[in-house]
């Protein structure tokens, strides 16, 4: 009786929150929502008895995604009129790419309906606790597939950082070349400063 009310409750305030990171006019209260979101699903992960999974989207997603995404929101000076203003003009794109996302999310409920799934999955002793247990089929069975995931993620920051460095006025870039070329004796001046006096500059 008490699994059922925590499910319902964590379920009813992860799709509440969900919704309103998507319409919050306020980016910095859309993160809020969102860490709200990740939270609630951490109490859904524990009801499962997987406490590495809920451990995880604590410590990884609330407290590096969100609170990263929390940070450039508040510190970059984003116009975000100017980025809702193209809203009507991709809305048609948009409403495509979710409709192959709702007909990928169907195929595969009905796929795992029809059974034969869960004949092929990776056989786990239940005597092993849950991490160990985790640990073992990932860097065994699925290991290329949990490399390939490390690439993705690889590509995804590399692109991050190549979209940072673009050319914006009014800066003073980083040249390392003069930087190693220069000696120690161009940077400091020894003075042997007498007493009473004051330092010239």
């Amino acid at each position: 009786m008490i699994e059922a009310f925590a499910f319902y409750l964590f379920a009813t305030v992860i799709i509440a929150s969900a919704v309103m990171t998507i319409a919050s006019r306020n980016p910095v209260h859309s993160v809020l929502w969102l860490i709200l979101a990740f939270f609630n699903g951490a109490g859904l992960m524990l009801i499962l008895g997987a406490e590495f999974v809920a451990m995880l989207l604590v410590i990884v997603y609330v407290g590096a995604v969100a609170v990263l995404f929390l940070f450039v929101v508040m510190m970059l000076d984003v116009d975000f009129a100017e980025l809702r203003a193209g809203f009507a003009r991709y809305l048609p794109f948009g409403l495509v790419l979710a409709g192959l996302l709702l007909a990928e999310m169907l195929f595969a409920l009905f796929a795992r309906n029809a059974g034969g799934i869960g004949a092929r999955a990776a056989p786990v002793d239940p005597n092993l606790p849950n991490i160990e247990a985790l640990g073992t089929v990932l860097y065994t069975r699925y290991l290329y597939i949990f490399e390939g995931a490390g690439l993705v993620l690889l590509v995804a920051m590399i692109g991050a950082i190549v979209l940072t460095q673009r050319t914006r006025g009014g800066l003073r870039p980083q040249n390392v070349s003069d930087q190693v070329r220069r000696r120690p004796q161009d940077a400091t001046r020894n003075v042997d400063q007498p007493i009473g006096k004051g330092v010239e500059l």
